[in-house]
């Protein structure tokens, strides 16, 4: 199967493309790295070319008009004027349907530009990643604030990509469907995915009572990080992942 990867150089793309191949496929990939850009369209029709389905992980949260939402556009309008337009699998974000944070609705406009596309298309949201949880706790200790706890359910990477792969694989729907929600296997609260980072990286644990009004824990509290009903739970948990990454570097 000749598989189409947007973003393939990005934390969840890169895990896609060796997810994909690692099974035997004819992945190629998508970005500006090998010659494409979403934004503009450039590169688009050769890459989709013969393709049988497309991974859409392409994603920019400080450019995300450019990236997500025009780049969206770009890839919908060179795959309806391909013969046999490939299976779409696009990778969204949970809770984007709710959530008033800035880029949870950029993902929500995209996902209706490709309901509204008539494509075959597969939507799959999860939850943070986490690397991504694990940026943030650290920003936040580093401001020395405390966040009020809120439960999430950071999850793998590298499970979210096998799963948008067995969607690929697992046949095309006739339009567009939601498959069910991502997340991983152990729930957490603010406060212990920092402590978890903290411990980790051998840093004493200095939070302030404050309020959490920096980005950082903004972005804790903005976007909906649990899953809906009959969501699948996989994965790595956080304290697993976390203690297979290298000690952050002093200075």
């Amino acid at each position: 199967m000749r598989i189409v990867v947007t973003g393939a150089s990005g934390v969840l793309g890169t895990q896609v493309v060796h997810r994909a191949r690692e099974l035997g496929h004819h992945v190629v990939p998508a970005s500006r790295r090998w010659g494409v850009d979403l934004s503009t369209g450039e590169g688009l029709a050769a890459v989709l070319a013969g393709a049988d389905a497309v991974v859409h992980t392409a994603c920019n949260p400080r450019r995300a008009r450019l990236v997500d939402v025009d780049g969206t556009v770009q890839l919908l309008a060179a795959i309806a004027t391909m013969a046999s337009p490939p299976h779409l699998v696009y990778a969204s974000l949970v809770g984007c349907s709710t959530s008033t944070a800035p880029y949870a609705r950029t993902k929500r406009a995209v996902e209706t530009l490709i309901e509204d596309s008539g494509l075959s298309a597969t939507i799959v949201r999860s939850t943070r990643f986490h690397p991504s949880a694990a940026f943030l706790a650290r920003a936040t200790a580093r401001a020395h604030r405390d966040v009020s706890p809120a439960p999430a359910r950071p999850v793998d990477p590298a499970w979210v990509a096998a799963e948008l792969v067995e969607y690929v694989l697992g046949g095309r729907p006739d339009g567009c469907m939601h498959a069910p929600d991502l997340a991983g296997p152990e729930m957490l609260t603010t406060d212990q995915l920092a402590d978890a980072v903290l411990a980790h990286d051998g840093r004493p644990h200095r939070f302030l009572r404050l309020p959490g009004l920096g980005g950082p824990a903004r972005a804790f509290a903005t976007v909906a990080d649990l899953p809906g009903p009959g969501a699948l739970l996989g994965g790595a948990s956080f304290r697993d992942w976390l203690g297979q990454q290298p000690l952050p570097i002093r200075r």
